[in-house]
């Protein structure tokens, strides 16, 4: 067991102080650009950025280029014309894949069975997105996004295609303007948060500590789920797939939980603190009705409409505690 610092436990507390006073209004455009000097370096330290990210959130007409930043896109040390170049090399690089694939595709039709398959898999899972709004406007382009999921599935050996990608690809792409920046920032994105959502890398340690943090913190619950329960925290695993996206009301409350997520505050890994906070919505239930797995899973699918700046919240709170306890040493290995 160890025993955090005084200087941890007093960060935690002021992680979760945001709670008790109603929250600022987000970083603005006015603000953030305050933020930078006159020639584009940031004037306020990365850390100064990423605890008020946390703890207002940001306003839509900052958010793409804020998040360049949080995922790693842009260097945190770089200036206006550095990234204007950036900006241009990574369009430039982008039309090179695209031009590679188109060159590959063939061979890859011919020789690849697992490529078929999944491009049949993606074209299935996009033809199941809403593209438009209650009002008939198109909200996305289906055809650029069936081609950057492509691309990505081509490129990257370790985050093959799952399902679920094509709605975390729709949620960037409804916020950047341009496809190269969607493409990047979804790589980057995956891993910034360690590859936490796929499958076969961190879906499984996210379960794993999860379970963890339950024995620690609430055993009567823990004990409950090793029982009747038994099956049902290892089924929660579409929640870190999908980063917890179905559980919330609009796209907002989406992308609030993510940029706190690309932080790294108030600590690593706050996904599982933000599914133990969940778990915990449903535990007074789970108990008094003696559920078995099967009820616990409904029960877990039926937190949806869910307010993100109160997630937060109560994320923090379980930061907060578990901070101030004698932590096992998994635990600390993996939040601190």
């Amino acid at each position: 067991m160890t025993t955090l610092s005084p200087e941890n436990s007093l960060s935690a507390r002021q992680s979760a102080s945001f709670i008790l006073v109603k929250r600022k209004p987000p970083i603005d455009k006015t603000e953030w650009d305050g933020f930078f000097d006159e020639n584009g370096h940031l004037a306020k330290s990365r850390d100064f950025i990423c605890v008020n990210i946390l703890e207002r959130g940001l306003h839509p007409t900052v958010r793409t280029e804020a998040w360049k930043f949080l995922t790693g896109y842009y260097s945190w040390q770089s200036s206006q014309d550095e990234r204007l170049t950036v900006d241009s090399t990574r369009r430039k690089n982008y039309e090179a894949l695209c031009q590679m694939y188109q060159k590959i595709q063939p061979l890859l039709e011919n020789l690849h069975r697992n490529f078929i398959e999944t491009r049949n898999s993606i074209t299935y899972d996009i033809k199941k997105l809403y593209d438009k709004d209650p009002l008939g406007n198109v909200l996305l382009d289906k055809k650029k996004l069936e081609k950057i999921l492509l691309l990505s599935y081509v490129c990257n050996t370790q985050a093959e295609y799952q399902q679920g990608f094509h709605e975390m690809v729709m949620i960037f792409q409804l916020m950047l303007e341009h496809d190269h920046e969607t493409f990047w920032l979804f790589q980057f994105f995956l891993q910034k948060t360690e590859h936490s959502c796929v499958i076969n890398i961190g879906v499984g340690k996210n379960l794993d500590m999860l379970n963890t943090l339950i024995d620690f913190l609430d055993p009567v619950f823990a004990e409950h789920l090793k029982g009747k329960g038994a099956g049902a925290v290892p089924s929660l695993f579409p929640w870190f797939c999908l980063c917890f996206q179905r559980a919330f009301k609009t796209f907002d409350d989406v992308w609030r939980l993510w940029e706190v997520l690309l932080t790294g505050k108030p600590c690593r890994n706050f996904q599982v603190l933000v599914a133990y906070s969940m778990l915990q919505m449903v535990r007074p239930q789970v108990l008094q009705e003696s559920m078995t797995g099967d009820d616990i899973l409904l029960a877990c699918n039926n937190l949806i409409d869910l307010d993100a700046d109160e997630l937060i919240s109560a994320a923090c709170i379980v930061y907060a505690e578990l901070i101030q306890k004698d932590v096992p040493q998994s635990l600390k290995d993996f939040f601190l």
